[in-house]
């Protein structure tokens, strides 16, 4: 592909580097791709705008808005996992009272120390 002339060894070295180079690429679109539809806070002229650079200027685009966005970017990822874990707590049935009996009965059977039951208390309770 681009050494032509060249060993086989480096023809083999640049086609591999150049399609991991295109799979991270393509990880990155995908992954601002995902967050630009996500956003509520952002219109749809906006998100239009976005979209016409990351494919006009795929990689300048990409790269453009992973560095003016990704604040936001972490900030929505978290608030996504933490909406799941509250999900995924109400179909499971997680309860606070319920993890502070399960701590009581750890320490009761000398399992956890004090201090790992007043840690685990106070994260529970925060």
């Amino acid at each position: 592909m681009f050494f032509s002339s060249g060993s086989a060894f480096m023809t083999f070295l640049a086609n591999a580097l150049s399609i991991f180079a295109f799979i991270l690429w393509f990880w990155l679109f995908i992954t601002a791709a995902g967050d630009l539809f996500r956003r509520h806070d952002i219109s749809g002229f906006g998100k239009v705008l976005w979209v016409i650079l990351l494919i006009v200027l795929p990689y300048i685009g990409v790269f453009a808005y992973i560095l003016t966005q990704s604040g936001g970017m972490a900030a929505r990822n978290r608030a996504q996992s933490q909406q799941a874990r509250e999900e995924l707590r109400q179909v499971v049935g997680f309860s606070v009272a319920d993890e502070l009996v399960k701590l009581d009965r750890l320490l009761a059977e000398k399992s956890i120390t004090k201090d790992e039951h007043a840690r685990a208390r106070a994260k529970l309770l925060a």
